[in-house]
């Protein structure tokens, strides 16, 4: 069975709660954006959730996980590619994130590195930017143009579709 990205309904939260702790990820702050979260499900697991939060034309990206036994396959690639796009709907124009591990991995997406202070102050007054993140992490910035995010690897092996 392929996996599936959907948008995260209210019965969703304990478990993406779960994959967030397991994930060592902060939790704090995230509830108010279950309605701008996606998960991926694989059969009836969660396996993966990827959040926005709103704030007029910028958003803050948060709550980037998957499972470990699920990683590796273009997951997280594909998650992104979904929630750019729900950007986009939204008419989101930039795009901002904190990490600490994944520095890496969202660069191929355009993502660039900037400091705090570049950052909107209705972003920095997020809880993951106040207090749920550490001062020491990463800061990304994404212009949206209203083009698509670049394809994940051609040679992931992760057969996505949408409900």
């Amino acid at each position: 069975m392929p996996v599936v990205i959907t948008p995260a309904s209210d019965a969703d939260v304990p478990f993406i709660v779960a994959l967030l702790e397991r994930c060592t990820l902060p939790v704090a702050g995230w509830r108010d954006h279950v309605k701008t979260t996606l998960v991926a499900r694989d059969g009836l697991a969660i396996v993966g959730s990827i959040a926005l939060e709103a704030y007029g034309e910028s958003a803050l990206l948060r709550s980037a996980a998957v499972e470990v036994g699920s990683r590796g396959r273009g997951l997280g690639s594909a998650l992104t590619k979904a929630v750019l796009d729900l950007a986009r709907s939204r008419g989101i124009r930039s795009i901002y994130l904190l990490t600490e591990t994944a520095g890496g991995f969202f660069p191929r997406f355009g993502f660039q590195r900037i400091t705090r202070e570049e950052v909107p102050e209705a972003v920095k007054q997020s809880v993951e930017f106040t207090s749920a993140c550490p001062a020491t992490a990463l800061v990304m910035k994404l212009i949206l143009d209203g083009d698509p995010p670049p394809t994940p690897d051609p040679r992931s092996r992760l057969n996505l579709r949408s409900p």
